[in-house]
């Protein structure tokens, strides 16, 4: 990396990195597969997604690969991508300027909402902050049909977060921080949604207006209140701890 893009690339790639070893370390993984995207800045669409064949506690910001918006991979690497790997986010990329990062995942929790005809219920705490912020996409099979993409995109609307039906948790951000607080808060709320629906008993539903009052209230989405910034860096400081090479 040269020039301009020295400093800003070099930084977004340790980011980025550093984002794979923090799904790492939560056990977000699903062995070599799922994405988080990146978008470059400068001329051109260019996005940073994981090289195919590593673990997320292999990657590193130099062994993150750059491709363009059909997933075609730009320059030289020794890694190839997952074809499937850039059918959604490449098309939310090129639909909405302002998701310069995208995740996805399939964590247990999750996955357990997205079978659930009802889907996310809003009768806990997390749930109650996304109230009205969820979209729902159906379950078209593995996601490498170009086709698709225009279908995702009306389901998503103008949501940030979205359920893929029968497939796991989708979120974008404008920056990664606030794509990882929003995907966060979803997996949590999924979490406690699977353990409530274990017990028995019938859950106590949030009524709308107090859903309502939680959804305006959860400051770690406003960028005035650093939209996840601090959890973050707060977390990245543990994967500091643990094991740097992320920034190799």
């Amino acid at each position: 990396m040269d020039g301009m893009q020295d400093g800003t690339e070099a930084r977004l790639r340790q980011e980025l990195a550093a984002c794979y070893r923090i799904f790492a370390h939560l056990g977000w993984t699903e062995l070599i597969y799922n994405h988080i995207t990146l978008r470059l800045p400068g001329p051109g669409q260019r996005f940073l997604i994981n090289p195919f064949g590593l673990h997320y506690t292999e990657v590193t910001a130099s062994n993150l690969v750059t491709v363009d918006l059909a997933g075609n991979v730009i320059g030289e690497s020794r890694w190839g991508v997952n074809p499937a790997g850039f059918v959604i986010h490449g098309a939310i990329h090129e639909a909405v300027p302002a998701a310069h990062c995208v995740m996805h995942t399939h964590t247990t929790a999750g996955l357990a909402v997205a079978c659930k005809r009802h889907g996310l219920s809003i009768t806990n705490f997390y749930a109650a902050m996304l109230a009205g912020q969820v979209a729902y996409h159906d379950f078209e099979g593995i996601t490498v049909n170009p086709e698709e993409r225009g279908r995702l995109l009306a389901s998503m609307g103008d949501k940030r977060l979205m359920i893929l039906r029968n497939h796991g948790l989708l979120a974008w951000g404008e920056t990664v921080p606030e794509a990882f607080v929003r995907l966060w808060t979803l997996n949590r709320a999924c979490e406690i949604q699977m353990a409530s629906e274990s017990m028995r008993g019938e859950d106590i539903p949030v009524p709308d207006h107090v859903a309502a009052q939680a959804s305006r209230s959860a400051l770690q989405f406003d960028p005035r209140f650093g939209a996840g910034r601090d959890v973050f860096d707060a977390l990245v400081r543990q994967i500091d701890r643990i094991d740097p090479s992320y920034r190799e």
